[in-house]
């Protein structure tokens, strides 16, 4: 028997870092945001061998270990340990568990499309699959949540354990008291026809650990830092704004907010953006492009830049290979986590 997972990465239209505990708890969050065609993968395979194996086949990454109660949250795959460590705990009474693992990401870690996140909901659902735990949504993606901020002290915020969950357009609110909305949306067909031939995906080539912008972020809220602030709470708004007027099918409006969002969230944290982002940029308006933010915390991985579809080739051409980065196109994925069984002859 084979459990197969796959969860969707995301991009993040606006509202991004209101979803960090040090802010939202605070003042309250929210972010827009929607899944794409572009997935974490989880394979197990139970064994009777008394051993675990997890194997991150897209980074070469492999570690074989005792199947014992707990394991160190050390080393290699921290967030394969830290998902069995609190399967184990929490749904297994303490007894260690005997598998392979095997995942892999359509996108390279640090790149702005949650990928940390988005892996360790997948492996939690292939656990969920494997003993039937029976976890609904909320419960994954606030399990998920914990293990990667709490169990394995990984910075950043909450949105993308939910949007790997749930799936689709979301508006999602976080509240003061740590509680989670997550607010699915209806978009017409048409406007979702529309974005795909609008946006466009350009990866730097450059990963970047958001957890230092994060923290970065964090320490400007703990410190009340004014200019900070300001432009979080600009983040907060903007959500709405671009939700609103994605849902209406305003695109002037939904470019216009783009690019104020951007602004704002460049004065959020002093190393968000850099030379070569604007530089970028820069090439992307020069393009046609008429919105341009860097996806996630910033500090590089994918940037999503928005175009009228009459300027889409020109954009692609432009940018492709620029600054050896690559154009990849959006396509949005409605379903949230998925897994099945694969049994064997």
């Amino acid at each position: 028997m084979e459990i197969h997972a796959r969860a969707p990465l995301r991009i993040g239209f606006a509202g991004g870092g209101t979803d960090i505990d040090s802010y939202s708890k605070d003042y309250g969050g929210s972010v827009f945001n929607s899944t794409i065609g572009m997935y974490a993968y989880c394979t197990l395979i139970p064994t009777d061998d008394n051993k675990i194996v997890f194997s991150a086949t897209d980074r070469s990454e492999r570690v074989e270990l005792e199947a014992v109660p707990e394991i160190e949250l050390t080393g290699e795959l921290i967030l394969h340990r830290g998902v069995y460590n609190r399967i184990v705990k929490d749904f297994n009474k303490g007894k260690p568990l005997s598998f392979q693992m095997y995942t892999s990401v359509d996108a390279p870690a640090g790149s702005g499309l949650g990928t940390s996140s988005t892996l360790t909901v997948a492996i939690l659902e292939a656990f969920n699959t494997w003993l039937q735990l029976g976890l609904n949504q909320y419960e994954k993606a606030k399990l998920a949540y914990e293990i990667e901020r709490e169990d394995c002290k990984l910075s950043g915020g909450k949105q993308d354990q939910y949007a790997a969950t749930f799936g689709g357009f979301n508006f999602i609110e976080f509240k003061k008291d740590g509680g989670v909305i997550v607010n699915p949306l209806r978009v017409d067909r048409w406007i979702i026809n529309e974005l795909e031939c609008s946006l466009l995906l350009f990866y730097s080539g450059k990963s970047r650990e958001s957890a230092k912008i994060i923290d970065q972020q964090i320490k400007n809220t703990k410190e009340k830092n004014e200019k900070s602030l300001e432009a979080m709470h600009a983040l907060k708004e903007a959500s709405v704004v671009v939700k609103d007027a994605i849902l209406a099918g305003n695109f002037d409006y939904f470019s216009q907010t783009m690019r104020e969002a951007w602004e704002a969230k460049k004065k959020t944290a002093s190393i968000i953006t850099n030379t070569s982002i604007e530089s970028i940029i820069a090439n992307a308006v020069m393009h046609g492009a008429e919105a341009v933010k860097v996806s996630g915390a910033g500090g590089g991985g994918f940037i999503l830049m928005y175009c009228n579809p009459v300027n889409r080739q020109r954009l692609m051409d432009g940018m492709n290979g620029f600054s050896g980065g690559r154009i990849f196109p959006v396509k949005f994925c409605k379903y949230g986590v998925e897994s099945w069984i694969m049994k064997k002859e």
